[in-house]
């Protein structure tokens, strides 16, 4: 494993430092300092004993490497992310088949990859409302992932077939306000809910273009590497799991001032 080696390589430099470091005596009391291959264990095991004794004896190196290579796992994860949204500006922002809510014409749009059986989706809808509401420069896409089953793809193309009634927006709010598990017969109820037309419903939600829209949303998903739901872009920067509708303000506010 990476911290496997990361460790190995860092108690190793740590401890060849510490084994070779001259004592601070004058230079007429000092003598050569012994070479590395006359003090550092010449076998494999004899070195892994040592490495092992000093992170023992030495835990906090354990603990500052963990964060290390975190920090440097994190940035570099940021980087990537934010080469591939640049690349994928015109797919994110301006696929046809998205749901698009709030001022088409917005100076900030942000992106939200969500599933209608994700309880964090949910969880952040108030959030997007509410920003909607506050704020008039915002444009929101909603991205449709399903990826927590079968049951959340035929939400999904439910969601897609409704949009050729003129309702996608109203099923959206509709099935991320249902609680509880969602099932296709939930979806469908909820279509009926909303007078759409359910035998309509049944041969639109297998038509080409629904099949080609989703499949669209699972290829961009992967080169943006996003594995789970919600995911939320704002600007150049791609937010993992639910977010706080403070953490949304401040993020949208960093997008406009182009940070």
């Amino acid at each position: 494993m990476v911290f496997s080696r990361v460790f190995y390589l860092a108690a190793a430099t740590l401890l060849l430092g510490a084994v070779v470091r001259p004592n601070p005596v004058s230079a007429a009391e000092s003598s050569p300092p012994a070479s590395p291959s006359s003090i550092m264990p010449k076998d494999r095991a004899g070195l892994d004993q040592a490495i092992h004794d000093y992170l023992m004896a030495h835990p906090d190196v354990v603990v500052d490497a963990i964060k290390a290579a975190q920090q440097q796992a994190d940035a570099q994860a940021a980087e990537q992310s934010r080469r591939a949204i640049a690349t994928k500006k015109k797919e994110l922002l301006d696929s046809p088949g998205d749901l698009v809510q709030g001022n088409p014409k917005g100076d900030v749009t942000l992106v939200e990859f969500f599933d209608y059986r994700c309880p964090y989706c949910k969880q952040v809808e108030p959030s997007l409302d509410a920003m909607l509401k506050e704020d008039g420069k915002l444009r929101i896409v909603y991205k449709e992932f399903p990826i927590l089953g079968e049951a959340s793809v035929y939400a999904t193309r439910v969601a897609l077939a409704a949009k050729k009634q003129g309702k996608y927006a109203e099923f959206h709010r509709a099935m991320m306000a249902t609680k509880g598990d969602i099932s296709d017969e939930t979806a469908l109820n909820v279509a009926t809910s909303l007078g759409l037309d359910i035998a309509k419903i049944k041969t639109d939600m297998n038509a080409p273009e629904v099949e080609k829209l989703i499949d669209a949303n699972y290829a961009l998903a992967d080169t943006l590497n996003i594995q789970g739901t919600p995911a939320i872009i704002v600007g150049d920067t791609l937010i993992p799991g639910a977010v706080d509708l403070d953490t949304l303000r401040k993020d949208i506010a960093a997008a406009r001032k182009g940070g």
